[in-house]
């Protein structure tokens, strides 16, 4: 069978216009893809990082919650060690406005009240040489030993925590 021409002509038109709309708006359907795949990156980069900072300071917290409980375990070398990390865990970069003014907090007043408390207790053992009133005071008017422990830095334990 040998080829035969086809019985009707086929015409061709060819356009020397500009473009439709919709010609362009198809044409940068790729561009508009690699853009969406770009910014879905960017988000997913973004989220990765940020729940690789809030990972890291869940556990700057754990460690602050150790540390924290050394320093008021009551023994003598845990607690010293327990200053020493909640001193690193301060300096950290971790450490934002909010962890500084719990560190603060805690490091204050409480471990006053417990050298206080560890005084009282101290002094409640020990045989007293006079009354004392509710207030710490004896009934002669003199000063109990620790009624000056506010005056105190809280930075100057002697190497112990309180």
């Amino acid at each position: 069978m040998s080829p035969t021409p086809s019985p009707t002509p086929i015409e061709v038109f060819v356009h020397t216009g500009p473009a439709e709309w919709w010609q362009i708006l198809a044409a940068l359907g790729p561009l508009a893809v690699l853009l969406g795949a770009l910014v879905a990156g960017v988000i997913g980069w973004r989220t990765l990082k940020q729940k690789a900072e809030a990972d890291n300071r869940a556990e700057w917290w754990n460690r602050t919650q150790w540390a924290l409980d050394a320093v008021y375990s009551g023994d003598k070398k845990r607690g010293t060690i327990g200053l020493k990390v909640l001193k690193v865990l301060g300096e950290s970069e971790l450490a934002g406005e909010g962890e500084l003014a719990v560190l603060e907090a805690a490091s204050e007043k409480p471990l006053d009240q417990a050298a206080q408390a560890r005084a009282a207790r101290a002094m409640a053992e020990a045989p007293a040489p006079a009354r004392l009133t509710p207030s710490g005071a004896t009934v002669d008017g003199e000063p109990a030993s620790g009624d000056n422990e506010d005056d105190r830095n809280p930075g100057e334990t002697g190497g112990e925590p309180r």
